[in-house]
């Protein structure tokens, strides 16, 4: 039988991940092989260096497929960057069958309605979600597919994009030797490996905290209700030690993970570190305590960016099963506290949780959240999540044919 195969990339402004994977019917996974290379083409989730960018893609790629022992040619790519909007729409279409039964063809009308609507010139949707439909003004109905109705009406959470960023991902991919199954934003990504259905019910915001942006995707009644991404994230973090302390940009980074807290609370032991001297500077010892305010100072500028984003948007009071924090940023001691004293919420950190056997115990960790849930996909691929629905009935309608089978044999059987 012909395996069924699905690879995803994730493009990080400090590394870029691959990871293959093999999906089973049941929902479960076998990570084949999984690479990791240090990125230099990206700032900020945008290409700032093709050629950079897919050297380090050719890399990733390469210790994935070695690992898996076949090599691939297409992948699940993440898309992040300030480029990135969403936006709301409503519309509906009406029913004119004589059953007046919702079918395929009435999603597919009503998918064709929203990419008509008018949108900048240097923009292109990447995402359609559905989060509710309505049938005769009856909402709360998550596939309307079988029912019954005259009007037929949604409410859509719509992704743009940059198309220069884009085609800038394109043409990275296309040099390193792959092409593009699916563009897939990133906290969708994230949100799909990290967050628990009761969650998504409740009311739950994702913050995906990378080296240079942070992802936000709030979810409420099962439904993405609101997505952003700003340009503040792990590499302010060290670029600010870096400043502060005199010290190069690796050994920042060091001090940040090995000593780093987002909050003096958390710290559990007071000790001086040594920081390494540079040209004639010798070297110095600092409290850990120092080191923490000045992560703490970038990391409660970047919760309270946002949460205004969240107040702005609507959607704070609706946030009920509190913050979920992933990424590589999200590792800093602490960060969970410190997050919860500025949104007032609880608060945890996001690990990936895919089912599944193989190399899945190398991608637990947050900073493997994105690449993680690019392997699962947005549900109907190809910028649209209508066709799942479509999926999920021919599902439903194979599963009834084949109880009445079984049924009819067994009454054979009994005769």
């Amino acid at each position: 039988m012909k395996k069924d195969i699905i690879s995803g990339l994730d493009l990080g402004t400090t590394k870029v991940c691959s990871v293959i994977a093999e999906k089973f019917e049941d929902g479960h996974f076998n990570i084949l092989g999984f690479g990791v290379a240090p990125s230099e083409g990206l700032h900020k989730g945008l290409v700032a260096n093709i050629g950079k960018t897919a050297e380090a893609i050719k890399e990733a790629v390469s210790i994935a497929s070695n690992r898996a022992g076949f090599e691939i040619n297409t992948v699940n790519v993440g898309v992040a960057g300030e480029h990135i909007t969403s936006m709301r729409h409503r519309n509906y279409v009406t029913i004119s069958s004589e059953d007046r039964e919702i079918t395929k063809s009435d999603l597919d009308r009503l998918e064709a309605d929203v990419r008509t609507i008018r949108i900048p010139s240097d923009r292109q949707i990447l995402h359609i979600i559905p989060e509710e439909f309505s049938v005769d003004h009856q909402g709360g109905i998550e596939n309307p597919i079988g029912m019954s109705g005259s009007r037929l009406e949604a409410t859509n959470h719509i992704v743009l994009a940059s198309i220069p960023a884009i085609q800038n991902i394109k043409k990275s991919v296309e040099r390193a030797g792959l092409n593009v199954k699916d563009y897939i934003l990133q906290p969708i990504a994230s949100s799909s490996s990290v967050l628990e259905e009761s969650e998504k019910d409740l009311g739950v915001a994702l913050i995906d905290i990378g080296g240079g942006t942070t992802d936000i995707a709030v979810f409420h009644h099962k439904a993405i209700k609101h997505s952003r991404v700003i340009g503040v994230a792990g590499n302010q973090v060290t670029n600010d030690i870096r400043e502060s302390l005199g010290v190069v940009s690796e050994e920042a980074e060091n001090l940040k993970k090995e000593y780093g807290y987002a909050i003096e609370s958390a710290i559990i032991r007071e000790e001086d570190i040594l920081i390494k001297g540079v040209g004639a500077r010798g070297n110095t010892k600092i409290p850990i305590s120092l080191l923490t305010q000045i992560i703490s100072l970038r990391m409660k500028e970047l919760f309270v960016l946002v949460d205004n984003e969240i107040r702005s948007a609507g959607f704070k009071n609706k946030i009920k099963a509190g913050i979920v924090l992933t990424g590589g940023g999200s590792l800093i001691k602490g960060c969970s506290e410190l997050a919860e004293e500025v949104f007032g919420l609880p608060a945890r950190i996001g690990i990936p949780q895919i089912p599944g056997e193989g190399l899945s115990n190398e991608i637990e960790s947050p900073e493997f959240a994105t690449v993680a849930g690019l392997i699962r996909g947005i549900p109907g691929g190809k910028s649209s999540d209508y066709q799942s629905l479509i999926k999920i009935r021919r599902k439903d309608s194979k599963n009834k044919i084949t109880r009445l089978v079984k049924r009819v044999q067994q009454f054979f059987d009994e005769l």
